[in-house]
């Protein structure tokens, strides 16, 4: 299969000095794309700014920004069998950048936002015979809201992942995480990020 997958957080800068961004480390998705290089797969690893090498033998496109992440998905997503789209995409961008530093003034500062486009819905609408897997981090009604967002953006599997008490699961560490399907009760898997790599790989060949 040629598979694409996108990991990491975007960031989405104020001003030359000051961004917007998330928690992500890229750590699953990279963990996936080394796992499917390992199967045989043709993969692309498309990623936001993270501090982990890429894994050898996969196409690597580094990228910054939502905007840029979405040219680079979209270049990439006719050419492949599977999206699997862990990346932490920022939902929205300051309507305006600052060629300068932002200087201190007054004790508030209004930053107006401006929507940034939805990759996966784009890919959800376009996927033909294309799978098309996607990740929801929720902070309440997990399976709820990734249901929701599955049915949504049109995806065949919508992973979830919830956040108990604002511990985040970031990193190399054991998480839970829900598979979803359209119909059918969700899979529970507790495990470690590179089994859950493994399981997820399963998906995407077999459904």
């Amino acid at each position: 299969m040629r598979i694409l997958v996108t990991a990491g957080p975007t960031r989405e800068f104020l001003d030359p000095i000051r961004y917007i961004s998330n928690s992500s480390t890229g750590y699953f998705g990279y963990r996936i794309a080394a796992e499917a290089v390992r199967r045989g797969h043709e993969v692309a690893l498309v990623s936001g700014p993270v501090t982990i090498a890429p894994p050898a033998g996969a196409e690597f496109i580094p990228v910054v920004s939502a905007l840029e992440m979405e040219k680079a998905v979209k270049k990439l997503f006719f050419k492949a069998d599977c999206l699997i789209m862990t990346a932490a995409v920022a939902d929205y961008r300051p309507e305006r950048f600052s060629r300068t530093k932002i200087k201190k003034r007054g004790k508030t500062l209004n930053v107006k936002m401006r929507l940034n486009p939805d990759i996966l819905s784009w890919a959800g609408r376009n996927k033909g015979k294309r799978k098309v897997i996607g990740f929801a981090l929720e902070t309440e009604s997990t399976v709820k809201n990734a249901l929701a967002k599955l049915k949504a953006k049109k995806a065949d599997l919508m992973f979830a992942i919830g956040m108990k008490g604002g511990a985040g699961p970031f990193g190399d560490r054991k998480i839970c995480i829900k598979c979803l399907k359209n119909a059918g009760r969700p899979e529970n898997v507790f495990s470690t990020k590179d089994e859950i790599a493994r399981f997820v790989l399963d998906k995407a060949e077999n459904g």
